[in-house]
């Protein structure tokens, strides 16, 4: 697989769902990737990108920048409270908003830094304990709580249980922010991306598919 593949079955998906062509923006998930092969995907022309952690995109990515225009960089993985000014710094999206101290934050330091990344809120679809995201639920609450703190909510974003059909996942989180008037959709990986797309997926992450199995650090 390569990025000239992914690309591609994108367009195909958009095609089949009746999708404007370029509606799904593809997050190349660069997490525990070596460096050389983010370059090679950058030199492909790609410019967007996701992270899990903090700490790992601040080591990768300002020289990155230096050399690479127009990079446009997600955090998708948990955001701990003390690293949200950080990541305000750092990243254009943040998919992972999950709880009201975290949102209270944000909103603060938007306040002090006077800018903003795109906010995604993370729904927890299938209820699961270990996963992070509010529950569905509390989805629509927490939406307009993060909304009242005059956050820029772009939309949400789900990871469904590896055991379950992704499609009920992708389908519930459509319909949570239909009825909030949202239209960014955050779901689908190298697995069921096309699924997603079929769904509404405006933001697709896929990582492996592009890059080769993760290196673990």
């Amino acid at each position: 697989m390569s990025l000239h593949d992914i690309t591609t079955r994108i367009s195909n998906a958009e095609q089949d769902a009746g999708r404007a062509p370029g509606s799904v923006t593809l997050i190349a998930v660069s997490k525990v990737q070596p460096n050389a092969r983010v370059q090679a995907v950058l030199e492909q022309g790609h410019r967007c990108f996701g992270e899990n952690r903090v700490q790992e995109a601040e080591g990768k990515w300002p020289d990155f920048k230096q050399h690479f225009n127009g990079i446009n960089l997600h955090l998708i993985g948990p955001l701990q409270s003390n690293k949200a000014r950080a990541a305000m710094a750092l990243f254009d999206a943040i998919h992972t908003v999950d709880r009201p101290k975290l949102a209270t934050t944000l909103a603060r330091l938007a306040q002090e830094l006077g800018r903003c990344p795109d906010m995604f809120i993370q729904v927890n679809t299938g209820e699961e304990d270990q996963k992070a995201g509010v529950m569905p639920a509390q989805a629509d609450a927490f939406i307009k709580e993060c909304q009242g703190l005059d956050l820029p909510v772009r939309g949400l974003m789900c990871i469904p249980p590896v055991d379950e059909e992704a499609a009920l996942h992708f389908a519930l989180l459509a319909k949570i922010a239909a009825r909030n008037g949202l239209d960014g959709l955050s779901m689908g990986m190298s697995s069921d991306f096309e699924k997603a797309i079929a769904l509404g997926a405006t933001h697709v992450r896929v990582g492996s598919a592009i890059f080769g199995e993760r290196v673990a650090s």
